[in-house]
């Protein structure tokens, strides 16, 4: 499995936590199955643990392919959503990475 993404739910989680005790009128929900998520550290959280699902999926979907219990149409279904999900993972990740580093180049 790839327990870097799991990783990254459980760091954005934190820092919604963090955030939402920085800032007044930022509320953190801490929790990543809320029905509507309101600020950045939620989203994140949601995110990832959709995009660790469907990675879930995926891998099962392919190993039962090779045991021969599914077709090749739910494999390849399967790992084409878990591929979009990693890039589309990745793609963020690249994002805040880059927010990053503008704000440390921010003089003070």
């Amino acid at each position: 499995m790839i327990p870097a993404l799991s990783l990254l739910g459980s760091v954005a989680a934190g820092a919604a936590d963090s955030v939402s005790s920085l800032v007044p009128g930022v509320a953190g929900s801490g929790s990543a199955s809320a029905p509507a998520p309101t600020d950045f550290g939620s989203v994140l959280a949601q995110v990832t643990g959709d995009a660790v699902d469907k990675l879930k999926v995926g891998e099962a979907t392919a190993i039962s392919g090779l045991q021969g219990k599914s077709s090749v149409q739910d494999v390849t279904k399967a790992v084409m959503d878990a591929q979009q999900s990693l890039q589309t993972a990745v793609a963020i990740r690249d994002k805040v990475v880059s927010a990053y580093q503008e704000v440390s180049r921010m003089s003070i």
